[in-house]
């Protein structure tokens, strides 16, 4: 185990490298925008704890905490984990916003004012620009500041 491994991620990473580790899904889904098919994707329906962290930048996105089945076939949050590391870009009067990473600049999906809860806001998202890290991971993978959010009270 190393020896930060209960600190919370720290945004090393080098973008050229690990775009190269990419499949050809996750690239043009990050870097081009390109939504995958709903239903036809690694976590739409995946119930198990943990957070979702950016393919490319490893930055903490999304709590399974804060999932829900919109029933749209793509993974859908109600907020996001840590709000400074997601960006909303607006895409016009009609067309909504987009959601990006912020330190690598990925396309993660799209948000709406049609979700549950207080927010009202659902954050559709594409499985193929996430990792999962499940809450048995987070303290070996480098975000064991995050197993607070599973803990049993």
């Amino acid at each position: 185990m190393s020896t930060n491994s209960k600190q919370s991620y720290h945004g090393d990473f080098n973008k050229e490298e690990k775009l190269k580790t990419l499949t050809k899904q996750q690239y043009n889904v990050t870097q081009h925008g390109v939504d995958e098919r709903p239903y036809e994707n690694e976590y739409w329906d995946n119930e198990a704890e943990g957070i979702y962290v950016d393919i490319v930048s490893g930055e903490p996105l999304f709590s399974s905490k804060d999932k829900f089945d919109a029933r749209t076939g793509w993974p859908s949050f109600t907020k996001p984990l840590d709000s400074t590391n997601v960006v909303l870009k607006n895409k016009g009067f009609f067309s909504g916003c987009e959601v990006r990473s912020r330190n690598a600049d990925s396309f993660l999906g799209d948000v709406f004012n049609d979700g549950p809860g207080e927010t009202g806001l659902r954050f559709c998202v594409n499985s193929a620009s996430m990792k999962f890290i499940s809450k048995d991971e987070l303290e070996e993978k480098g975000y064991g500041a995050y197993l607070a959010l599973f803990s049993e009270v």
